[in-house]
Parts: structure tokens; C-alpha cells; sequence
């Protein structure tokens, strides 16, 4: 039987716990990249990793079709071993709506009708445009707007960064979803999120590149400045 949190014996480890978080982030990375981002040695990062590989935390990648040596190192002419993230360390990051919300939408639906829901979501987004308008408001670029939005968005568990592109767009990218298993039975979360988006980084442009929900491994949203926005 699995522990709940298999850091339970760990929380002391500041180290595993934020090379989860650079794995969660980036997809994957090799051990040298996870050292250079800690500051601290490659032997360090790869113990680390054996450490939380051996609770099946973290899983070995390597690029091509030869094997790394057993230590994780990069032998002369063969190709770097990266590292990410297993399905059990969903459990590790913030889930602040999962089972209860479903059971609440689902009574709901089945006592309100779905009206009512509808209104429910509706007043949720209402709350958070105003909430980001506050925050964005302080703020006159469209970088800096992201920015903030994207510190929010870290703060209500989604683990959110903004990637500036060489085309002039932004990526806000969503690493994790706390909120994914209440969007699986109402999608309609989502339809408001990006409605919301669209909202307050206006008017900018806001599409979803990559949905969770549809496949993708994380939520990808492009934001188009209005200046380099296409005629239509």
C-alpha cells in the first residue's frame, strides 16, 4: 500500500522537495541541470534522486538507445540520463478541491438543476476577475501583468511561470491543476478560466495551447499583445 505522501519521512529535505519541484516545472532535466539550479554538487543531485527514485517518486529517462552508467553519470559518448516526475507525486502538490467538489457539484447539479451550477460558476469567475483586476491593476506591462498573475496563480496551487517567446507573445504556462478533479466532471472550471484570462490581461489576446484535461501534460496559454495581434 502506497503512504499518501512518501515524503511523509522527508519534509525536513527542503532539497528533494524543490528538485520535485524543478522536475514538476521543466518535465525533465539531467542531474547536472538540477545542480546547477540548486547550487550544489552533481553527486549531492543524484543522490537525492536514488533517494526518491527508490519510492518511486522519480523515473530515469534516456535520451537515444544507450543506458547510463548505474549512478545516473553521463559516460564518455553516450547520452545524459534525465529525470522526471511519476504519477505519484500528484499527491504532493496542492489538491484543494478534489473529492468533496465532486460530491458538491454533483449534489447540486442533482438537486438545483444545472441552472444552478451554471450561476455557481459564474459568480466564481466574477470573484476571481475581480481579484486579478486588484493585483493587475498596480501593474503597467503586459510582462509585469503576467507576472503577477502568474504569482497569484502559484499562491492558489497551480505552480504558474511566464516564458517570454522570441515572437513577442507570452507563455503563461500551469504546471499543476489543483482544481483537476472537479474540471473533469465540470469542465465548465475550465471554459471559465480562460474566459477570465481573457478578462483581465484584455486586450491581449489569450488562446490555450494545451489543456490537461485534453491530453496535454500541463495548461499553456499564449498571450498575443494587442499591437502584434493579427487583423482580423
Amino acid at each position: 500500500m502506497v503512504e499518501r505522501d512518501p515524503l511523509a519521512s522527508e519534509r525536513a529535505s527542503n532539497t528533494k522537495r524543490r528538485i520535485l519541484e524543478l522536475l514538476k516545472s521543466s518535465g525533465e532535466a539531467t542531474a547536472p541541470m538540477l545542480a546547477a539550479s540548486l547550487e550544489i554538487s552533481d553527486v549531492a543531485v543524484r543522490q537525492h534522486l536514488q533517494d526518491l527514485k527508490s519510492k518511486g517518486l522519480v523515473e530515469e529517462q534516456v535520451d537515444g538507445a544507450c543506458d547510463s552508467d548505474p549512478d545516473g553519470a553521463r559516460s564518455r559518448g553516450r547520452p545524459p540520463t534525465r529525470w522526471r516526475t511519476t504519477a505519484l507525486t500528484t499527491g504532493l502538490f496542492p489538491d484543494r478541491h478534489g473529492d468533496l467538489a465532486v460530491s458538491l457539484l454533483d449534489a447540486m447539479r442533482r438537486s438545483l438543476g444545472e441552472e444552478a451550477v451554471k450561476r455557481m460558476l459564474e459568480a466564481r469567475a466574477e470573484r476571481q476577475r475581480e481579484t486579478y483586476h486588484t493585483l493587475l491593476g498596480r501593474e503597467r506591462s503586459l510582462h509585469a501583468r503576467l507576472r503577477t498573475l502568474a504569482r497569484q496563480r502559484t499562491e492558489e496551487g497551480y505552480l504558474a511561470e511566464v516564458r517570454a517567446e522570441a515572437d513577442g507573445t507570452f507563455l503563461l504556462i500551469e504546471h499543476h491543476c489543483p482544481i483537476c478533479t472537479a474540471a473533469t466532471v465540470c469542465q465548465g472550471l475550465c471554459h471559465q478560466e480562460l474566459a477570465v484570462f481573457r478578462s483581465v490581461l484584455g486586450p491581449a489576446e489569450v488562446e490555450r495551447e494545451s489543456h490537461l484535461l485534453s491530453g496535454g501534460d500541463r495548461c499553456v496559454y499564449r498571450v498575443r499583445p494587442a499591437e502584434s495581434a493579427p487583423k482580423k
